[in-house]
């Protein structure tokens, strides 16, 4: 209809894109990128059904609705962001020992439990009322998402994590009403919310973290093309932690609800970035986030062309086009919603829907 725009998201899997806007690199910045890949194609494996466990991460445990079950440590984990950011405000410290232990289980988690928590991201009931609580995971679940994506070490995720979670730890020591409520920012606000970089790094050089958690926390509102700040610097000397946490951060808050902005899809979001506006972000981490979600993204309903509704809920290795649906009101043997592959021909997408198409699907299906 004629509120919908028709987008071919399949524009945005020009391989050749990443090669294309390849930045050089300082020696620095080459020792700490060496371990990511170039490319953030999927690795070649065999097909899994949809939220299989991986290998080599710990199963969800058993239970009739394993989402529910998701949820729950998804809101435990938020409640300890709160718990952070909270003592922090009040004692001035930071428990690095058990910030990396926690965030370490989290990463272990979200690699078990990888399409549930991202369907969380996606559905706007689990939203946090508290803005900088809710930015805050979702930015890490979508950056340690892309990180897992990339291929990077083990170690090198946890250093991610831990950058994600304390991203905005600044954010406290600066006036409330800059962050906690839904007007938009005048410009004067705006200046001063950008000192928060700076702040949180400082927090961090003082609690002896890392030097790289350290500086992705100090750069991750830079961008690519040196429009970003504090320093205005551009991406051949800004960290991979701080890229990858840019982007997460800019597709969280696209898509996040606030009361001065028309509330968006995550599908929209995902668009958003992949169109790239004046090369802000780095290529090779848009691809990442677009296998990691799917063109997609997980969460977010779609009407078929056979005429049904469906949810997005898992992706398929290797092939962001051909993502897992769950037919709404049609059940297999075993009583759950039936779980089909979108293949390109006889079952395609015709259109996202969006929040109100939806309401009114899952009303119906009810």
């Amino acid at each position: 209809d004629k509120n919908t725009e028709t987008i071919d998201a399949i524009e945005f899997l020009d391989e050749s894109s990443t090669a294309k806007n390849a930045q050089p690199q300082t020696a620095q910045q080459k020792e700490n990128n060496s371990t990511a890949t170039d490319q953030a194609a999927s690795p070649k494996t065999e097909q899994k059904k949809p939220d299989e466990p991986s290998a080599e991460s710990p199963a969800p445990a058993a239970n009739a609705n394993p989402l529910e079950n998701v949820k729950k440590t998804y809101f435990e984990f938020a409640a300890y962001i709160t718990k952070v950011y909270n003592y922090y405000a009040t004692n001035k410290e930071l428990n690095n020992k058990e910030i990396m232990t926690e965030v370490l289980k989290f990463i272990q988690f979200i690699k078990a439990n990888r399409s549930y928590i991202l369907r969380i991201i996606s559905d706007p009931s689990m939203n946090e009322k508290n803005f900088l609580i809710n930015h805050t995971i979702r930015s890490t679940v979508v950056a340690i998402t892309i990180g897992i994506q990339l291929k990077i070490p083990d170690e090198r995720v946890l250093e991610l994590g831990v950058a994600s979670l304390l991203h905005e730890i600044g954010m406290i020591l600066l006036p409330p009403q800059l962050y906690m409520n839904d007007k938009q920012l005048t410009q004067p606000e705006k200046l001063m919310m950008n000192t928060h970089p700076i702040v949180s790094y400082n927090i961090l050089k003082k609690a002896n973290f890392s030097s790289n958690i350290q500086m992705a926390v100090l750069e991750h509102h830079e961008r690519m093309n040196g429009s970003g700040y504090p320093r205005h610097i551009t991406g051949d000397k800004t960290s991979l932690y701080a890229k990858i946490i840019a982007v997460a951060c800019s597709f969280e808050a696209i898509s996040a609800p606030r009361e001065y902005k028309e509330e968006r899809t995550t599908f929209e979001a995902l668009i958003e970035m992949l169109r790239n506006s004046n090369k802000q972000y780095d290529e090779t981490i848009l691809k990442a986030l677009l296998y990691s979600i799917s063109i997609y993204p997980l969460g977010v309903y779609v009407y078929l062309s056979t005429g049904k509704i469906a949810q997005v809920v898992d992706v398929t290795p290797g092939n962001p086009k051909t993502p897992f649906v769950q037919i709404l009101g049609e059940k297999d043997a075993a009583g759950n919603l039936k779980t089909v592959q979108v293949d390109m021909t006889t079952i395609k997408i015709i259109k996202v829907l969006n929040k109100k198409e939806a309401e009114e699907a899952i009303k119906k299906s009810s």
